[in-house]
């Protein structure tokens, strides 16, 4: 199936204009997915950029776009966290309501992943969560980026480099990963979740796939919703390893998505 191409533009998080592009197939979509990018990533990464067209490719509306401060969209990447990714993200499913239709499945990798689980009870449209290689809280992060730069402990602030490139971070931004509960808000989802993840992600560990999907839980009563996991055999945490996981992840996440729409 062919697909189009649409750069759109939306206020995110304080006001600031968030860049998206938004791939549609040829047709009348099944529905739309919205994506939600890994920290300090973008819109552009290559495997969102494949699994959001082989999705349009397989009848799907996809938006993806970038969090504030990040790519294309306006704003301080310092001042951003884990509260104002929520706000970006409920901000783009507006914009769909508004300009095409509510999204039905929400899509995030690594981070972003982490994001759009927290939003899946407060997006009344959303019938399921695909999380990609996402941890199961964010507490970690806020530790690792203090083991990367201690500055941003001693002194409340400093640089980071990820992927190649020197990123701003403040305290502020640890703090908030610290104050969400993002595991207690997984076990309380009723919907359905698919998750891909590789046990030899060498970023976030295998054990946060199993946390997320129920399989290692803190009690003994099962979690709500329907949840599966999708094991991608060396693979890595950017999926650049095996140039199939993505061609895999769309075909999946096409099959379990048309399974929730009827």
């Amino acid at each position: 199936m062919s697909r189009t191409t649409q750069r759109v533009q939306f206020p995110g998080h304080a006001e600031n204009l968030l860049a998206g592009i938004l791939e549609l197939p040829s047709g009348e979509p099944k529905g739309l997915i919205l994506f939600s990018h890994c920290f300090t990533c973008g819109k552009d990464l290559k495997a969102i950029v494949r699994i959001s067209r082989s999705l349009a490719d397989l009848g799907w509306g996809v938006l993806r776009y970038d969090f504030t401060g990040l790519g294309n969209s306006q704003g301080d990447f310092s001042t951003s966290n884990f509260t104002t990714n929520r706000e970006d993200l409920r901000s783009a499913a507006l914009f769909l309501g508004r300009e095409y239709t509510l999204p039905a499945f929400l899509i995030g990798h690594s981070f972003g992943g982490a994001a759009s689980l927290s939003m899946a009870m407060e997006l009344p449209s959303v019938r399921g969560v695909i999380a990609v290689a996402s941890p199961s809280d964010t507490h970690h992060l806020a530790s690792l980026l203090e083991q990367m730069n201690p500055d941003i402990a001693n002194r409340g602030e400093g640089f980071v480099t990820i992927g190649g490139r020197a990123h701003f971070v403040k305290q502020q931004m640890l703090n908030d990963f610290r104050s969400y509960d993002l595991r207690t808000a997984v076990e309380l989802i009723t919907k359905p979740i698919l998750a891909f993840h590789s046990p030899t992600d060498e970023t976030v560990d295998f054990r946060n796939a199993l946390v997320n999907c129920g399989l290692e839980s803190r009690t003994t009563a099962p979690f709500s919703g329907q949840r599966s996991l999708i094991s991608l055999p060396d693979g890595n945490h950017l999926l650049t390893t095996n140039g199939e996981d993505c061609v895999l992840i769309a075909e999946i996440t096409n099959a379990w998505c048309q399974r929730l729409v009827g």
